[in-house]
């Protein structure tokens, strides 16, 4: 494997392990949606003697809407967009991170740790537009960029346009802004440590030895892209 933030960028269908690996997500969501439709939080509770329940159903539920959107989404990344070899470690260590943040983020804004509700304000809508523009810029920036590449008049050359021409990694800054707007959606503050974690590991593991992989592959091209481009966030870094 090159280094490149521990990814493995040889092109290649693993479509073994892609298929696990979305699997292993569709079994989190059915275990989310029991969760939350099927009266699972109640029977998990009363196994362990505990008296639990949803405090604040209304919000759970789009947490729930949340969790869906972003499977769905995660099928067309593994099956359409991405490219790349996907490695055994990769399938199972982000499932376990996958079910960690689905239903953790389920527990905490349904109510389970706190005994009233918190009403829906203009907070939660202005959270929910982040979760959806999040997805937007992730999904239609890899969008552009696979159509633009499927074009053999484009073979070996580095894509700039669309969505990439605002920030280099823009699909990266759709994460951070997708879960920023997830984790506000609970009602908890200290859940925003999640897109803060995530800013983090962008900036300093992935994009460094990303970009060098880039510019190994691209040079010059992809030289005078970076001279002109954010990195992440359009307009700041």
């Amino acid at each position: 494997m090159s280094d490149n933030g521990g990814i493995d960028r040889t092109h290649s269908g693993s479509r073994l392990q892609k298929a696990v690996f979305w699997g292993l997500h569709f079994v989190i969501i059915l275990l989310c949606t029991w969760l939350v439709l099927g009266g699972g939080l109640e029977s998990m509770a009363s196994w362990f003697g505990w008296a639990v329940d949803w405090t604040d159903p209304v919000r759970v539920r789009i947490l729930l809407f949340c969790a869906i959107i972003y499977f769905v989404r995660h099928g067309i990344t593994l099956f359409y967009l991405l490219a790349r070899r996907v490695e055994w470690g990769e399938v199972f260590g982000l499932a376990v991170f996958f079910a960690l943040f689905e239903i953790g983020l389920l527990l905490v804004g349904g109510g389970v740790f706190r005994d009233s509700p918190i009403a829906l304000s203009w907070l939660d809508i202005f959270a929910l537009g982040l979760y959806l523009i999040g997805s937007f810029l992730n999904s239609a920036s890899e969008i552009q960029r696979k159509r633009w590449k499927e074009d053999p008049s484009n073979k070996g050359r580095c894509y700039t346009g669309g969505l990439f021409k605002y920030s280099m990694h823009v699909n990266y800054f759709g994460d951070v802004v997708l879960f920023t707007g997830w984790s506000l959606l609970t009602a908890a503050i200290w859940t925003l440590g999640l897109p803060l974690l995530m800013l983090l590991m962008f900036m300093f593991v992935h994009i460094p030895p990303l970009d060098e992989y880039l510019a190994g592959r691209y040079g010059d091209e992809f030289k005078a892209y970076r001279s002109k481009t954010k990195r992440l966030i359009p307009l700041v870094w």
